[in-house]
Order: structure tokens, then sequence, then C-alpha cells
């Protein structure tokens, strides 16, 4: 197998040390030296390490993904007049034989595995974009707390006989945190609490009457304050975290618009869109690479010609969340194309799969998006059914026809006129250039068969 690298290194790293190996070919001999060494995790001895490499003339260093303790020293080999060429690796690529696990052995194995080009690295961003990501996933966070701390308030006052959550959507609500600052002061009668009711909400003061109508009692007057404290906390942490986004994040406030634009999408989802894939989509050559990367594209396991499991695999967990709440959203868009994609596949796949296909889809519009800085087009809710009319209205008529109807189909006149050919380039065909497509995929050259002639074969007699 031949070398890809003449010099590289190879670290293990864990909590308190880092193992290293580096490899290097001599020129005239036909075997590689190795060197080890093994420094600490401090500071100090991080830039030792830095030192130790570039002393060797090691420009090539791989290490393994290993919780948050390779970030120290990716933060460390990064810096510098010259920095090193860092390769972060997926622990199971480089997973060890059993029986055969050291430290000094996984940075050995590491190490070789790099010399030959048998590693594929992670997508990992520049420091902006890591620290952009680092507040959208403590925003992630703030707000699972937050939705917790609602649960327990919807629990505890079911403890004593308030219904509040049969009545009301969002008990957190504008309406619903009158009526609960109400409680925790001390007001019992439901007639009073009801009218803190506002908006739509107050069409059905009777009904908040009786769900107001229960057995409250000291302590839980004590927890419900105590509650609605925590809430008011968490809710003045997202606004500060908001106010640092937007501060952070001002100047993609353009690409945020335009990402914006997408059915399903908003300023918050996008900018999660750019913490996660940052602005360079280099790193990504087509929206399939990234929506591999993503874990929003379905998985092989095929064996002997049988597909055993399509399951999607693990990818960016916070990416991947959003981006399924943006479908759900955008299935519920009038008019829009996503929507109707998405009750197309619902149809034949289920509701939860056309989900994740729809998350795919949008993850697709927002590499073009943050590629060319174009906005979204919105093609339709009908966009499928305009492809191809004719077979539309055939299945339309099918189903009128299977529960008792007589279908005669006249194409109006509009449709009947011909419409003007388009105009084809010559390393394009008909269908391609009715599809838009820059590159035709059914003009394909390939080379003739030269035809051979062969005798025919002698009878035997």
């Amino acid at each position: 197998m031949k070398l890809l690298y003449r010099r590289c290194a190879g670290l293990d790293i864990h909590k308190k040390s880092v193992s290293v190996c580096v490899r290097r070919r001599v020129s005239g001999k036909p075997e590689v030296e190795i060197e080890e060494a093994v420094f600490g995790t401090f500071t100090q001895d991080l830039v030792h390490l830095r030192e130790w490499l570039r002393e060797r003339k090691v420009r090539e260093v791989a290490m393994e993904s290993t919780g948050v303790y390779w970030i120290p020293v990716w933060n460390v080999l990064e810096a510098g007049k010259h920095p090193l060429h860092l390769t972060l690796v997926n622990p199971a690529v480089v997973r060890a034989l059993q029986g055969r696990k050291t430290d000094r052995i996984d940075a050995r194995r590491i190490a070789e595995y790099m010399q030959y080009g048998l590693l594929r690295g992670s997508f990992i961003p520049p420091r902006p974009i890591r620290q952009l990501r680092e507040l959208t996933r403590m925003r992630v966070h703030v707000q699972q707390d937050r939705n917790r701390v609602i649960n327990r308030i919807g629990r505890l006052l079911e403890t004593v006989n308030i219904k509040l959550s049969s009545v009301a959507s969002h008990i957190a609500g504008k309406s619903g945190r009158a009526m609960l600052a109400a409680l925790a002061r001390g007001v019992r009668r439901p007639e009073v609490l009801a009218e803190k009711a506002l908006g739509h909400l107050r069409g059905k003061i009777p009904d908040l009457i009786l769900a107001l109508d229960g057995r409250p009692d000291p302590h839980f007057q004590w927890m419900l304050t105590d509650l609605l404290r925590k809430l008011e906390w968490l809710d003045a942490e997202l606004a500060k975290l908001d106010a640092r986004l937007c501060e952070q994040m001002a100047e993609h406030a353009e690409l945020i618009e335009l990402l914006s634009t997408i059915p399903g999408v908003e300023r918050t989802t996008a900018r999660v869109l750019i913490a996660e894939l940052g602005i360079d989509m280099t790193q990504f050559a087509t929206p399939a690479h990234l929506a591999s990367w993503a874990g929003l594209c379905p998985g092989n396991a095929e064996s002997a010609g049988k597909r055993f499991s399509g399951k999607t695999r693990k990818g960016d967990r916070y990416l991947r969340r959003i981006l399924v709440q943006s479908a759900w959203a955008a299935a519920r868009t009038k008019d829009c194309f996503l929507a109707g994609l998405f009750y197309r596949i619902a149809a034949r796949r289920g509701m939860k799969k056309a989900a994740v296909a729809v998350a795919h889809r949008i993850l697709a519009i927002a590499w073009k998006i943050i590629r060319d800085g174009v906005p979204y087009q919105e093609q339709g809710r009908d966009a499928f059914d305009r492809r191809n009319p004719l077979r539309t209205a055939r299945k339309l008529a099918r189903r009128l026809e299977n529960i008792g109807f007589r279908v005669q189909l006249t194409p109006s006149p509009a449709a009947e006129a011909p419409s003007p050919p388009p105009i084809v380039s010559p390393d394009v065909c008909a269908r391609c250039a009715q599809w838009k497509l820059s590159n035709c995929i059914h003009l394909i050259k390939r080379p003739k068969r030269r035809k051979t002639n062969v005798a025919p074969a002698e009878s035997v007699g």
C-alpha cells in the first residue's frame, strides 16, 4: 500500500494524558521509523506537545473524538504562526481489536491509518461558528428546562383538582400566567380567576370556572410560587441568549432573512442552521452529502441482495431536531410545496417518515440558499399535480368511478393549445430541458460496440 504522508502523528487522548506516535519514512530505508511519547493535558503540556511535533517537522496530525477531551488539544495545536493540519476521526473507524488495546497501541494504529490515507476527518467548523454552536445548543437546553418546569406546574395543578390544561392549550401563556400568579397569591374563587382570561380564551369562561374549582392548600401555594420563580428566571435566560445571538449573528442578518423564506423556518431555526452548518458549503459537495452527515437520509443495510433496514444513522442531533420541527410546521402551511410533499409521502409511508423526508428537503434547500445566496422560490402545493396533469386527471377520475360516478375528461382550451417548443441545447435532450437540467442524463456518449464476425461452427457428420 502506498504511503500518503512521509511524516504524520497519531494522538490517543484521555482526560489526563495524551499518547503520541510519530511515523516517518526515511529516504533509502524500507522500514518506517516510529517515535512515541506521552504528554499531560494542561495547557503548558499541550504547548510542549505542539513544539515537540514541530521539531520533528510533523504537519499531519490525527486524533480520536473522545468526549470533550479532544477540544483542548485541538485549541492548542491549531494556534500559532504555523498551525498543524488536524484531522478528527470517529472512534468507530479506528476501533481496536479485542485483546490488543493500550494507549500506545491506539496512538500507533491512528498514525499508521493516517499515513496510508485510510482516515476520513469529521467536519470541524472554524472557531466563530463553534462559538455560535455553543450559544444555540445552550439555548436548546434552557428551553428544555423551561418545558420541564411548565410540565411540573401542570402536574402540580392536577394534584389539587385544578384542570386548567383541559381548557387552555398553553397554561404558560399570558392568560395562564395571570391565573397562576393569582393562585400563588392565594386567590381561590374560580369566577375571579376565570376573569383573567384574555383573547379567544374569554369564550371559554364557563369551562374555566369549572376547571379552576379545585382544592388548593398552603403547600400547593408554596410549590407554585417556587415553580413560577424558576419559570421567570428561565425566561430571562432565554431572552439573554437571544440577545447574545442577535449580537453575534449581526453579520449574517441577510442570510438569516433568506433562510427565513423557507416555509416552517423562522429566525431561531435559521440561526441554528448557520451555527451547525457554517457558511462555507464547500465542506459538503452536494445536498446528499450534507443530508448524510446530518443523519437525514436512509441508512444502508444490505447483504446478499436483501435490504434489511433503512433506519437513519446518528447525525447532528441538534440540527436534526430543529429540522424535523420545521417540517411539522411546514406541513401546516397553506399552499406550500413542502406541505404537498409531506402529505404525498404520508399517504404511503406514514406521517413520521414524511416529516423526516420534508426535513431532508428543507436541508437541501438551505444548502442551496447558503451556497448561492438566493431566496426560496415557492412552487405551490399542486406542484406534483402540474408535473403531469393528464396522469393526475386519470387518477382523480378513477377515484370518482370507484364511488359510483361516471366521469368524462374534457381538456380546457388552454390545455389544448400547443405550448411553444422549448429551446433545446444540442447537448441536452427535450426531457432534461423540460426538467431544467443543465447536464443531460439521457444522451450519454457510450462507446460503440464493435461487431465481430463469427464463423458458424462446422457440423460434425
